[in-house]
């Protein structure tokens, strides 16, 4: 099973866009990107805002590699190792947290959650780019500025929320305590 999840899933390539991730905050993190606003023109957010799909997208690309003839027939349900990998991931992405954010490891959560149904119910592409379209609909729909110019957000742009908020969390937290059973429930078997 070792041998699987190395050479044909390549759950090694989550440590790996998790470095990635970090780099890239560490580095050009804090740099602006212009983004349009529908509430108030044009606005911007930080590069990091958008390094959470690194991992979604290393996540729905370790899922996407199989061999079918090979996890029919395994002893352990390979879904059951999926599981505990994609939960290993996300606290991976907590302990780097610490050093890049942690509103970034509560967007990774949510962004995971969100992909894993889209995966259930589309297919792999649609799953890794459902997550960057959240994103950018927090951004161009979510924001709000205070009347003294402050950029704010409304109640349901989550992604956009401080990490210091327990309501973002519990959402995040819950929306993935519930789509992890539900991507590999045994009707998502016949894929």
């Amino acid at each position: 099973m070792n041998r699987y999840a190395i050479t044909v899933r390549r759950w090694w390539a989550v440590p790996a866009a998790l470095a990635l991730l970090i780099v890239v905050c560490w580095t050009v993190g804090a740099s602006e990107v212009p983004v349009p606003s529908l509430t108030s023109g044009m606005g911007s957010a930080q590069l990091a805002y958008f390094t959470p799909v690194l991992i979604v997208i290393a996540v729905v690309y370790c899922l996407d590699r199989q061999l079918r003839e090979a996890e029919t027939t395994a002893v352990l349900p390979v879904g059951r190792f999926d599981q505990g990998a994609i939960i290993f991931a996300v606290l991976l992405t907590h302990v780097a947290g610490t050093m890049v954010g942690m509103d970034i490891a509560r967007n990774v959560t949510l962004l995971l959650a969100l992909a894993l149904v889209t995966r259930r119910l589309a297919n792999e592409a649609t799953a890794a780019a459902s997550g960057l379209m959240l994103l950018i609909i927090n951004l161009i729909l979510g924001r709000a500025y205070n009347p003294d110019g402050y950029a704010t957000h409304t109640w349901w742009a989550v992604a956009l929320y401080p990490s210091g908020s327990v309501a973002a969390w519990l959402v995040a937290i819950a929306l993935f305590a519930l789509a992890l059973p539900l991507t590999f429930s045994r009707t998502s078997a016949t894929r």
